[in-house]
């Protein structure tokens, strides 16, 4: 049976990466021809600021030898620039003249330098910094040349200056902000990396807009707005890329600032796909090698005919070496409604650690000098978790081999040299590797940016604990991250946990104490921890089983208030006895997490009803009952569950909240949020049928 022919233009990182999981996946589905406009096999683009270092040669940073293309049959033809596709006919055609018909195309075109107008920007030795070619001249002109000037301070920029340095030249770096790395860094880590690349011997030259480059046909130095003047031989330009999409504007196929892509990295043009950092998802484009790898995943599944997640988009995150430091950098660290969670500075160990949250939720991260915690936090980053689950717990699992534990086995965890989780484990079970420098020499992990040297740090740790605790093999982990464990002496989440103590029918079993029941639960300490323990109690307790466990305690703080400072009112009256019959009504209940009450006879009340976690405000209508909101920083807002006639009607829907939230909350879960996990709007529908509502508060009395 004939082939189909599948077609990619781009030998690039992304581009073959998708052809690399179709051979995983359907070997003989597809013919395969690769046209490159380079003339040498596939290799790793992030890693020429190595090359120019010194540290890697040019075959190092190979990914795909000439080999790899013989082995797997397919036809690469490099050297090769397409300027031409024909949509109708399928088939596209190169400047040399060369026709290629095709069933399936992919466009993985991959980016240019962005060369900015700068009047001199075309003299001789101004040059970019993006492929083998431009490691070739840069090495060249430093036999000639001292002085160097770079312009931009991002992370191709600084690798560039670094690179430079290695070569004997003077390396200065102009860059239009007030501190380098900007995008990915806040002022104070990426200060403390200025401080440490000044030490290595380069310069900076900050908020500097470069006017024009300087000297007739070759170049002679910097201009700046502020008319100031560098003196420069050799200029560097590295402020960005450009997606290459004129062949796809060309040929009819939509774009907007890429070529604009669906969930399953199609085009508007039928049998036509687009992979990489020239495609826009969602009006998106990406230039970080982990969310062109997933595409490349997605667009594989989809052409081998097999179900696969669609793809949703990516958080952003860097996880490298600048110049020997590392540095990891996640989500969003700048914007508005962005606060600081997290700030923790040690200028002894030369180390940063800063974690934002936007209502309530984890959104950006910067490590500078360890970045052990890049992992858990970009895993947090990626399901969006409550910032309560940033706070430390005695007892806790290490962050970063949960992170570990959870990662699918197939994942690539060394995007330089392409080396997988399962084969990091294998090389560590089957060669007793003890170190992460052992790891790095049996398997290339870690040997190139050095970006993914914490991850294999946590493999080894992981596999170590795998193996002391009985475990025999690589276990392969689902696509979904494993829940996070109540504590070390269990694998047990929340939600597997409380299931399990739901079904334990005390008297039945006859189970007399916690002992007995840890036991049953396979736990690894005979009484638990002080993680744990409360943690039990307080599941047996919403489900009945609380007489076993009366040594233990759990959360049973309930502060209801109310404002006593205003003039004496049928409102004010009628607050007071609310607040003494809710006091009265939930004494002794246990909870979740703490839970403040207040009831505020009117909008001018020292009690603020909207930021309780349960509020009741007295109104003409009668009472308006809020949940979910906090008074503590930042300030959220709760949300109007329901208006209320009578004190029993508000009393009734504000213990039924306070049921649901007890039946179906995680230990230690605030109560706001419990309802940014629950969804607000979800609970409200819930409560407000009349006859659960009862139930549910009956229920509540009844516990008590």
């Amino acid at each position: 049976m004939s082939r189909s022919k599948l077609v990619i233009i781009g030998n690039g990182m992304a581009g073959v990466k998708c052809v690399e999981e179709i051979i995983a996946l359907e070997p003989d589905t597809y013919e395969i021809v690769i046209y490159g406009n380079e003339p040498r096999p596939n290799y790793n683009r992030i890693m020429l600021s190595k090359v120019l270092q010194g540290e890697h040669s040019l075959q190092d940073i190979i990914i795909n030898d000439w080999t790899w293309y013989a082995e797997h049959h397919i036809r690469l033809c490099t050297g090769e620039t397409v300027h031409r596709i024909d949509t109708r006919g399928k088939y596209i055609e190169t400047e040399s003249g060369l026709k290629e018909t095709y069933d399936v195309l992919i466009l993985a075109t991959g980016s240019s330098p962005f060369i900015p107008p700068i009047p001199g920007i075309d003299k001789e030795r101004v040059m970019s910094f993006r492929t083998i070619d431009d490691c070739t001249r840069m090495s060249d002109y430093s036999k000639t040349y001292r002085k160097a000037a770079v312009i931009g301070g991002g992370l191709l920029g600084l690798e560039a200056a670094r690179g430079l340095l290695h070569l004997g030249m003077e390396a200065v770096v102009v860059h239009n902000a007030p501190y380098i790395m900007n995008r990915q860094l806040d002022q104070k880590a990426a200060t403390m990396l200025q401080q440490e690349l000044e030490g290595q011997g380069m310069s900076f030259l900050l908020a500097k807009n470069t006017q024009k480059i300087t000297g007739r046909s070759q170049v002679q130095g910097l201009q700046f707005t502020d008319g100031s003047k560098l003196e420069a031989q050799v200029v560097i330009v590295a402020v960005g890329i450009r997606p290459n999409v004129d062949l796809a504007r060309r040929s009819g196929i939509a774009t907007n600032r890429a070529i604009m892509v669906d969930d399953y990295m199609r085009t508007s043009v039928s049998g036509i796909y687009a992979v990489g950092e020239c495609a826009e998802h969602r009006g998106i484009s990406y230039g970080l090698v982990a969310p062109l790898y997933e595409q490349g995943k997605v667009l594989a599944r989809t052409l081998c005919g097999q179900e696969t997640p669609e793809y949703k988009g990516s958080i952003p995150y860097s996880q490298l070496k600048v110049s020997g430091v590392d540095v990891f950098s996640a989500g969003e660290i700048s914007g508005e409604g962005m606060q600081t969670a997290i700030q923790h500075l040690d200028g002894i160990q030369g180390t940063y650690k800063k974690v934002l949250m936007q209502a309530g939720k984890v959104r950006g991260a910067i490590l500078f000098g360890d970045t052990t915690e890049g992992p858990a936090l970009l895993g947090l980053l990626q399901r969006g978790a409550d910032v309560a689950e940033l706070a430390p717990r005695e007892g806790a699992p290490d962050p970063a081999e949960m992170a570990a534990a959870a990662l699918p086995a197939q994942e690539t965890v060394c995007a330089c040299n392409n080396v997988t989780k399962v084969a990091i484990m294998k090389a560590i079970q089957e060669q007793g590797l003890e170190t992460a420098d052992q790891v790095k020499e049996q398997t290339k992990a870690s040997g190139s940016c050095g970006g993914c040297r914490p991850m294999v740090a946590a493999l080894l740790k992981h596999t170590h604990n795998l193996k002391n605790n009985g475990g025999t093999g690589v276990v392969a982990t689902p696509d979904k991250p494993a829940p996070m464990p109540v504590c070390s002496c269990t694998d047990l989440g929340h939600a597997e946990l409380k299931g399990i103590l739901a079904d334990i029918n005390v008297l039945e079993t006859g189970l007399p104490d916690i002992s007995l029941i840890l036991q049953k639960l396979g736990w690894g300490s005979e009484l638990g921890c002080s993680v744990c323990r409360p943690v039990i109690h307080y599941y047996l307790q919403v489900s009945g089983g609380t007489m076993v466990v009366r040594e233990l305690e759990g959360h049973s703080e309930i502060q209801v208030r109310w404002d006593d400072q205003i003039p004496i009112s049928s409102y004010a009256r009628d607050a007071r006895g609310l607040a003494a019959q809710l006091r009265a009504s939930w004494i002794g209940a246990a909870m979740p997490s703490p839970v403040n009450v207040g009831v505020a006879p009117g909008s001018g009340s020292l009690v603020i009803a909207l930021v309780q976690d349960i509020g009741l405000l007295a109104s003409p209508a009668g009472w308006e009952i809020y949940a979910g909101g906090h008074a503590e920083h930042p300030v959220k807002q709760g949300g109007l569950l329901g208006v209320a006639e009578t004190e029993v009607q508000a009393a009734t829907l504000a213990s039924a909240c306070l049921q649901w939230y007890r039946q179906t909350a995680w230990y230690d879960e605030p109560l706001w949020a419990w309802t940014e996990r629950l969804g607000f709007m979800s609970i409200r529908e819930t409560l407000l049928d009349d006859q659960l509502q009862k139930e549910l508060a009956a229920t509540l009395q009844a516990d008590i």
